[in-house]
């Protein structure tokens, strides 16, 4: 056991003679698919595990991008308060805001990015949190 390497994880081969699947008596498995040979310090790895991998990190991203978009906006947030912005667009103070008239909603402002019928939908105005399609907020600006 003079030969193994503490810094490398995984097991020494074992009756790895320089024939055996092309390796040298020194290599060492990392994983049941990625080799490294000491003396070259080189990973052999094939096609194979270079597009599981590839499929795992675009995975990982997609998701990533998902989960940002699926934040809503909370009344209390600093900027919806300052906003006026109410999830519910019956429940807005007329006397605060003048501008609010019934009809009004998130759902037919020019703003409102959210599909027809969705419920909720991004909003620029919230650096790209979700509004409730029923909900009101002070920037309010009529679609044309």
């Amino acid at each position: 056991m003079s030969d193994v390497r503490p810094w490398l994880i995984g097991a020494k081969l074992e009756n790895a003679g320089p024939k055996a699947h092309n390796r040298s008596a020194t290599s060492y498995t990392l994983f049941p698919l990625i080799t490294i040979n000491p003396d070259t310090t080189m990973i052999k790895s094939n096609r194979r595990v270079f597009l599981m991998q590839v499929a795992t990190a675009s995975g990982a991203i997609a998701l990533a991008g998902t989960a940002q978009a699926q934040a809503m906006v909370v009344e209390t947030d600093a900027q919806a308060a300052a906003l006026g912005y109410k999830a519910d667009a019956t429940k807005v103070d007329k006397t605060k805001f003048p501008k609010f008239a019934a009809g009004q909603n998130c759902a037919n402002c020019t703003l409102y990015q959210g599909k027809a019928g969705a419920a909720a939908g991004v909003c620029p105005i919230f650096a790209g949190k979700q509004v409730a399609a029923k909900g009101w907020c002070n920037s309010y600006v009529k679609k044309a």
